[in-house]
């Protein structure tokens, strides 16, 4: 698990143990949050609800300042840590497409996967749509040769693109996510001046 298996620290059958249990332990996390409710999830898009925003920052923030810590004390190292090359056209495509299906469907994939275990048949049928696109972009994966390797920046960092210190980025990305916690907020409370109180209470926010 983490840089414990390529390591040979730990067996491919523990890997694969560990593996599942922490995807059960993050199903349950995303239920008990409330992420399994399309409500909630496109809920950050029409602004009534900013959890989302919020948990995708904290949980970026966390990794982030924890990574950084680790390293400086000698830990972890950083620059051992695999990261595939960054192709940035075809990473903005398939944001967009991500985020219009999160739009439209109300779950991205781990949130549907995790809804579907509860019951919810439109999460099943979502789920259903994400194997069919998986499924359909094996079978043309050679069609799209030329747009998977356009934009090709090597392995890079966003550091290093920007020519910065890590401990700046980092700064900088606090600000940026305190700013973001703020504006959000204030956008959901100005949207739940203008809701009924059923509307607040089917909505769970």
């Amino acid at each position: 698990m983490g840089p414990l298996y390529p390591q040979e620290l730990l067996s491919s059958e523990y890997n694969l143990l560990i593996g599942f249990l922490i995807g059960i332990g993050f199903g349950f996390i995303l239920e008990a949050a409330g992420f399994t409710s399309t409500r909630k999830l496109a809920g950050v898009f029409y602004g009534y609800d900013a959890t989302v925003i919020k948990v995708f920052f904290t949980a970026a923030l966390t990794a982030l300042v924890g990574l950084f810590i680790l390293h400086f004390m000698g830990w972890i190292d950083i620059t051992a840590t695999f990261f595939p090359k960054t192709y940035w056209i075809p990473t903005l495509i398939g944001g967009a497409i991500m985020g219009a299906g999160f739009i439209i469907g109300g779950f991205c994939p781990g949130t549907s996967v995790a809804a579907a275990a509860t019951g919810k048949i439109d999460a099943m049928v979502f789920v259903v749509g994400v194997i069919i696109g998986i499924f359909g972009f094996i079978f043309t994966f050679d069609l799209w040769e030329g747009i998977r390797k356009a934009g090709n920046m090597g392995v890079v960092n966003v550091t290093e693109w920007l020519g910065i210190n890590e401990g700046v980025f980092i700064f900088i990305f606090i600000v940026i996510a305190a700013i973001t916690f703020v504006v959000f907020q204030r956008w959901q409370d100005y949207w739940k001046e203008k809701m009924s109180k059923e509307d607040i209470d089917e909505l769970g926010i």
